[in-house]
């Protein structure tokens, strides 16, 4: 089981677009810096656009978890709509174009067939 560290020791509430926590995020051996828009990983720090790092925060608030396409798509976009799915396909390349080593065969962004995502970071 991973540990998930942050400012907070109750699970926060889905915050309003716009807000940035001002304490990092902390999943093992990575931080997700709200401020600089950045992921610290042991491979280097990787700058993150607005939305790539609102979809990490989310899938780094739920490691080991499966998260369904609704659910990210609600969490990140904070819209219903799912007639698309697209868009957060792409977003996932993009995602692991900065964290993974070989985003071909991903080790710490999988997708789970026919469901969603899953992040973990132990490979």
């Amino acid at each position: 089981m991973m540990k998930v560290e942050s400012g907070e020791r109750r699970q926060p509430k889905p915050r309003a677009r716009g807000k940035k926590p001002s304490v990092p995020l902390r999943v093992q051996d990575w931080t997700l810096d709200f401020g600089c828009k950045q992921v610290v990983t042991g491979n280097g720090a990787q700058k993150l656009t607005p939305m790539l790092c609102r979809l990490l925060e989310v899938l780094m608030r739920n490691p080991e978890k499966v998260l369904n396409r609704e659910f990210l798509m609600k969490e990140v976009w904070e819209t219903d709509y799912l007639e698309d799915t697209r868009t957060l396909e792409v977003h996932i390349c993009w995602l692991r174009k900065k964290i993974e080593e070989d985003p071909r065969h991903p080790r710490y962004l999988r997708t789970v067939r026919g469901t969603g995502y899953r992040f973990s970071l132990s490979g």
